[in-house]
């Protein structure tokens, strides 16, 4: 079970799906086909999803 934040400044620098879930409030089938064709940059390493959260947030902000 993953940690519950309040703040941007309390996530890791390197988010996860379900940080980005978390964010978001939503569920994970959702969050997985947000992350399938992002309108961010995404890494893939195999099957591990990370977003850098400066970008996500950014992206989010509609910067």
């Amino acid at each position: 079970m993953s940690a519950i934040f309040k703040e941007y400044d309390d996530y890791p620098s390197i988010l996860n799906p379900e940080d980005i879930q978390q964010i978001l409030r939503m569920g994970r089938r959702k969050t997985y086909e947000l992350l399938s064709d992002p309108p961010f940059h995404v890494n893939r390493v195999g099957k591990l999803i990370k977003v850098s959260k400066e970008v996500f947030i950014n992206w989010l902000e509609g910067k």
